[in-house]
């Protein structure tokens, strides 16, 4: 199967690709700045594109079966249009060629909720915070991008992870649909719970909240890791 991949330099985006290569398909991972991409395999295409260009995005995908995005910004406070823009691009290129699988990756923050067991600090003061502040652009747009794959014919799913971090290898991940108690996601548990979905017909049409148990940080350490990240 030939396979595209958007956001294919970000964090899970590279995971994803390695993993698709893995599983044996051929690649197209698009991305602004090809020259950066670390991989190199005989089944991978780097394709340059900016998900606003609509041409460009049409030649990334033509001759593909399936679509897989990990399109991802860091938060700001400016207004972004990264994943609305972005799956207009995708969903128009995909009509042109007769593709109709895509998985898409959001956010459990576009429907922010208690987590049972997640305590006082992340409920009532991290959450609120980050998505009245912070991310409150990204979410916004992130719910444009929802609704527009709602809205469309395509045959999609959208995966919901929550706070992401950094783990060597897939785990026993869970899936649920719509939310999970779960506060953390591996980028590696995301990326394979994605390619999963390329074979499935079990969430399409569905938001599915992705979520890790197994080496999960705590939210004392995650805090600790973003504050001195620099990022």
């Amino acid at each position: 199967m030939r396979i595209v991949v958007f956001g294919a330099n970000g964090g899970t985006g590279r995971l994803l690709t390695q993993q698709v290569l893995d599983a044996g398909h051929d690649v197209v991972a698009v991305t602004r700045t090809p020259e950066q991409f670390p991989l190199v395999h005989e089944r991978l295409t780097v394709a340059e594109a900016d998900v606003h260009d609509v041409e460009a995005v049409a030649r990334a995908v033509a001759g593909s079966e399936a679509v897989l995005s990990a399109l991802g910004v860091p938060f700001t406070r400016k207004p972004i249009d990264v994943y609305s823009a972005g799956i207009a691009s995708i969903g128009a290129a995909m009509k042109q060629h007769g593709i109709t699988r895509v998985v898409v990756v959001s956010s459990a923050g576009t429907e922010p909720r208690h987590h049972d067991g997640a305590g006082f600090l992340l409920n009532r003061v991290m959450q609120p915070l980050v998505t009245a502040t912070i991310g409150k652009t990204t979410y916004a747009d992130m719910r444009d991008m929802e609704g527009r794959l709602r809205a469309s014919d395509l045959d999609w799913t959208l995966m919901r992870p929550s706070g992401l971090f950094d783990a060597p290898a897939v785990s026993n991940y869970q899936l649920h649909e719509n939310h999970a108690d779960g506060v953390f996601t591996s980028r590696a548990d995301l990326a394979a719970s994605m390619l999963a979905q390329v074979t499935s017909t079990q969430w399409i049409h569905k938001f599915v909240a992705v979520t890790t148990s197994e080496g999960a940080p705590t939210l004392l350490q995650m805090i600790r890791r973003e504050a001195f990240s620099g990022h």
